[in-house]
């Protein structure tokens, strides 16, 4: 893991390309990557009522972190837990889920070695997203 520089002032998102995707998860997850995985499309069926599958991008953060985001347009989400309900872009939505997702699944590795590294990315994941052009709509459906 790269060492954090939490005073950087532009974290870049870079679109992994198709060769370099069966490594993507393994790279970040290790042997939790299913575990990640799988959390991260069960959490966005719950978020997104019309999901029903489909492609979703990996994207490496300049600061070490990483996420997934679902390849449509937008998608409407909403979280009635925190009376969260907009249609944000897909790439605001897979920000959403994979810090909901980098969130549950950290506890529930805590005991694992591997937790404090998942709880990382998804601080990571958070100082990127503070800076999207989507932001008050990320904190609002992650708050």
């Amino acid at each position: 893991m790269k060492h954090i520089n939490h005073e950087q002032q532009s974290i870049v998102a870079t679109l992994v390309p198709e060769e370099d995707r069966p490594k993507f998860l393994p790279r970040h997850f290790g042997k939790h990557m299913l575990t990640v995985e799988n959390a991260l499309y069960a959490q966005f069926a719950n978020l997104c009522p019309t999901y029903t599958g489909g492609y979703w991008h990996f994207y490496d953060l300049s600061n070490g972190g990483c996420y997934l985001a679902p390849s449509r347009k937008t998608y409407p989400l909403v979280h009635a837990d925190n009376f969260f309900e907009a249609t944000v872009s897909g790439d605001a939505a897979g920000i959403i889920v994979s810090l909901f997702t980098f969130s549950h699944v950290s506890f529930r590795l805590e005991d694992d070695p591997f937790g404090p590294r998942i709880a990382q990315y998804f601080h990571l994941l958070r100082d990127f997203a503070a800076n999207h052009p989507e932001a008050g709509l990320i904190d609002r459906a992650i708050d």
